[in-house]
């Protein structure tokens, strides 16, 4: 009998361990096959664990079983190799006022996020405000949740995709000609 609880307990925790590691994996592959289709306006939220789940039916949420920076990192290498978006980060203007003494792991994760998001352009704005944002573009674009195992308020980074191969100096310049052209 106590070979066969051993056993029983050895494939459960291959088992567990299995279904965790296929967790981790699916929201990768899930990531890597939308890409492709997700352009300028379309949104990737990276989330804390108590993140609702919207209801929004351009909304698809992902459990990653995985921390924050470590999806954080995977998304932005996944944005940075592609050829046609990059994002707009937006990080909840909360966040630096959230109690150091009630989350002792705050300092190291801002810490943290600064080296991650090193380099790019943040935005901070209110989380209502973000969330008002997103809500909106949910209507009629699509919204990839990625929730993560991160327990922290306002630690969530939200990134709103841009077309990376035309500049706002380009967009501009078509909009100026197209002012100019003696056809409008």
């Amino acid at each position: 009998m106590t070979k066969l609880r051993t056993l029983l307990a050895t494939l459960l925790l291959l088992t567990t361990a299995s279904f965790c590691q296929q967790s981790s994996s699916n929201w990768q592959t899930k990531l890597h096959q939308q890409l492709p289709l997700l352009g300028h306006r379309n949104w990737i939220l990276i989330v804390d664990s108590a993140y609702p789940l919207q209801v929004s039916p351009g909304v698809e949420t992902i459990e990653t079983g995985t921390t924050q920076l470590t999806v954080a990192s995977a998304v932005l290498t996944a944005l940075d190799r592609s050829n046609h978006v990059k994002p707009i980060i937006y990080l909840d203007a909360e966040l630096p006022y959230v109690p150091q003494q009630s989350y002792p792991e705050l300092n190291a994760y801002r810490e943290n996020l600064k080296k991650t998001l090193q380099g790019r352009p943040i935005q901070s704005l209110p989380h209502e405000k973000i969330l008002d944002k997103i809500s909106e573009a949910g209507k009629d674009y699509k919204i990839l949740v990625l929730k993560t195992t991160m327990t922290m308020p306002y630690t969530s980074v939200f990134l709103q995709l841009d077309c990376k191969y035309c500049t706002d100096e380009g967009e501009q310049k078509i909009r100026q000609a197209m002012k100019s052209s003696p056809t409008n």
